[in-house]
């Protein structure tokens, strides 16, 4: 598997929520709970992951590409209501 991402949207990403896309692969490559993002078109099929990120639950946005490639698109820390939302989950696995 390999990741890939925009540097420009990487750096505007830890400017604005503190999370380096260089840290997200490791949550990518870890069991976590993901979701098909259905809120609008997208031209390619996009998933929000959730998972562990340096401590924290954390909220990935990323598409699947050809050539087993990930393209990372935002990643930042959970909100508590989707902290408990994925607590909850995961005990009922």
């Amino acid at each position: 598997m390999r990741f890939e991402w925009d540097e420009e949207k990487n750096q505007l990403n830890i400017r604005k929520h503190g999370i380096d896309f260089n840290d997200v692969p490791e949550m990518l490559r870890q069991p976590m709970l993901a979701l098909r993002d259905e809120r609008f078109e997208y031209p390619e099929a996009r998933w929000i992951g959730m998972g562990w990120i340096n401590a924290w639950v954390s909220v990935v946005a990323y598409t699947e590409r050809q050539g087993d490639v990930i393209r990372i698109i935002s990643a930042r820390r959970a909100t508590r209501r989707e902290v408990t939302r994925y607590v909850e989950t995961v005990q009922k696995l």
